[in-house]
């Protein structure tokens, strides 16, 4: 059996049991209990979750909405954007070391309102990670434009998280995405 392995923030967490439960008995799904937070927190960490969880065949992976946050007074986004590419390019270079299929899944956007993070922006990170990832032949899941068909009704009143019919969205893509490789 095929092991799949779930790379992410907070977003990630939320569709991983939906993932595990409707991919049981056709692959492992396994993931860091703790949140992927920033690509810098993924990058530090990516060698040590696939000791501890093994060795992937299927990675799917999403970092950005730590990097994008602006925590007040701050102007800029905490994770330059080239700063974000280089490490995203890092990260990467890391989990094709495991020879598995790698997986990156687009940032989830934001209600207009929410605070410390602007669609704008994450639209900016998005396509410039997207064109990194076909430049190495990477398989691009773009969640953000998932969550954007019905921001009211998938993102949670925090206006960060996912709702439940947010969290079903997404894992249903990630499962399509994932069932290709297994």
């Amino acid at each position: 059996m095929k092991k799949v392995m779930l790379l992410g923030d907070s977003i990630r967490i939320g569709y991983q049991p939906l993932v595990r439960a409707a991919l049981e008995g056709q692959a492992e799904v396994v993931g860091p209990e703790e949140n992927g937070r920033f690509a810098k927190h993924t990058l530090w960490g990516a060698n040590l979750w696939i000791r501890d969880l093994g060795t992937p065949d299927i990675i799917h992976w999403n970092n950005g909405l730590w990097d994008l946050h602006h925590e007040a007074p701050m102007v800029e986004a905490l994770t330059s954007l080239d700063e974000y590419i280089l490490t995203l390019g890092r990260i990467l270079n890391e989990l094709r070391r495991t020879g598995a299929a790698v997986i990156f899944a687009t940032t989830t956007p934001v209600p207009v309102d929410a605070i410390g993070r602007s669609n704008a922006e994450i639209d900016a990170y998005n396509a410039a990670a997207a064109q990194l990832m076909r430049h190495h032949g990477v398989e691009i899941n773009d969640l953000n434009a998932v969550v954007k068909r019905d921001l009211q009704s998938f993102i949670c009143e925090d206006n960060l998280h996912l709702s439940e019919a947010g969290n079903r969205a997404c894992a249903d893509r990630v499962i399509e995405a994932v069932r290709k490789y297994i």
